[in-house]
């Protein structure tokens, strides 16, 4: 569910929406790195100006914490 969301909402950002790639993996015990892969190009549009439209997506998923009790913490790389 979190994955498809933060794909889906990145698709709507970004320049080139087919590049976008996102990845769930488990860090440890209480924490899964979500990690979305974009163009160069996009990296910038999908962080936002001084970090507001990551921090907006990190709170969105916060809420699922609530819902399944698992930690997330989210990165942006360059796909290239």
């Amino acid at each position: 569910m979190v994955q498809e969301f933060i794909a889906s909402y990145a698709k709507l950002l970004v320049n080139y929406p087919e590049e976008v790639r996102v990845t769930i993996g488990e860090s440890n015990e209480e924490c899964d790195e979500i990690i979305v892969y974009t163009n160069p190009l996009d990296t910038g549009k999908l962080i936002g100006k001084e970090g507001k439209m990551i921090n907006a997506i990190k709170t969105v998923i916060s809420g699922c914490k609530a819902k399944g009790g698992k930690n997330y913490r989210v990165n942006v790389k360059s796909s290239h």
